[in-house]
């Protein structure tokens, strides 16, 4: 498979091997482990450029000291890898607080954007990572915002616009992953009224997951904002493609780090994790996007121009079980659809 372009970077994300796993499911698998089959993944001489991080043990501690991240990027230099985005935890599990919570609450989840954006500092520092942003989301469910809608949105903003401030602070930008599990970010409306409410377009991002903004054309969670019938008929490709356009031309403007993904149309929780898209492999035959065309309604603008605004992009694909992960074929299959995506939608 020849490559035509070499923008953006291709990366592999690392959390697949801790979202949804431990505790009543199956158990994380190790960093290095990963590490080692995105570094084996080569079709026709083309590799992963890179990994993109969740910073929570046993991958990456929040708290590490420096000596522990020269290792780590000793680690991913090793694999002629490098560094992208990361991933704060801000979630109450996780060390931190919802966004819309008290002052406690908050507290919590604004010391991990403080943490996060100093490991990515760090990083910088070392020269193992030029490229990528902090994830966050408001660690809070639909349904708790539910209980005043209003009230709570403009408390994830206000949360939001301090992490802002720490991030800039750092000279990191952040990115807040809409997904139907995250309240205030369930659907493309309300996640897009969030981020003009926060107003900080230089600083906070959106992080488009294909599979999960997918999830917004159907209103899970959100069935106002649905746009998609409820009795949609999966054969009109044509009619999804519409719709999925229509969803990512009202997030792009804000949109700074780029999941490729695919989803079979249905919802999965696993683990602590809540129900969310449901992701499945790329060669899936009940997967319902077409991947490398989809890809476009982020990477061109309303025009069809390549925007070139990701430096990277990243496979997501979550709660697989533990053999498909350490199946190289997998990240065969991966890195295969990814170049499809950059000879698409890239640029030299």
């Amino acid at each position: 498979m020849s490559t035509a372009h070499v923008f953006p970077a291709i990366h592999n994300a690392m959390w697949p091997g801790l979202v949804g796993k431990g505790a009543g499911s199956e158990p994380p698998i190790e960093l290095d482990t990963l590490l080692d089959l995105t570094a084996a993944a080569n079709v026709d001489g083309v590799r992963f450029d890179g990994v993109d991080l969740f910073l929570f043990a046993p991958h990456v501690e929040i708290d590490s000291s420096d000596g522990e991240l020269e290792r780590l990027a000793e680690r991913i230099a090793r694999r002629r890898l490098r560094v992208g985005s990361l991933v704060a935890p801000v979630w109450p599990p996780t060390g931190g607080g919802s966004a819309m919570g008290g002052e406690s609450e908050r507290g919590r989840f604004l010391d991990q954007v403080r943490k996060a954006c100093g490991i990515g500092k760090k990083l910088r520092d070392l020269k193992i990572r030029q490229t990528g942003i902090i994830r966050i989301d408001s660690a809070a469910s639909p349904a708790d915002w539910a209980v005043d809608p209003e009230g709570n949105t403009r408390r994830i903003a206000q949360t939001f616009r301090e992490a802002c401030t720490i991030a800039e602070g750092f000279g990191e930008r952040l990115a807040a992953e809409g997904e139907i599990c995250w309240g205030g970010m369930h659907s493309w409306r309300h996640m897009r009224q969030l981020l003009e409410l926060v107003d900080r377009p230089h600083t906070l991002g959106f992080q488009a997951d294909m599979a999960h903004t997918m999830l917004f054309t159907l209103g899970y969670n959100a069935p106002e904002d649905r746009l998609l019938p409820q009795d949609f008929d999966w054969s009109d490709g044509e009619r999804l493609a519409r719709a999925y356009r229509t969803m990512a031309s009202a997030l792009r403007p804000w949109t700074s780090d780029f999941h490729v993904a695919q989803n079979d149309g249905t919802v999965k929780g696993s683990g602590s994790h809540d129900k969310t898209g449901r992701h499945c492999l790329p060669l899936d035959p009940n997967g319902k996007l077409d991947i490398v065309r989809d890809a476009g309604s982020w990477m061109r603008d309303d025009q069809g121009q390549v925007t070139r605004k990701f430096a990277h992009i990243c496979w997501d694909g979550c709660m697989f079980p533990n053999a498909v992960m350490t199946d190289l074929k997998t990240w065969q299959d991966v890195l295969t659809v990814m170049i499809g995506v950059r000879n698409a939608h890239g640029w030299d």
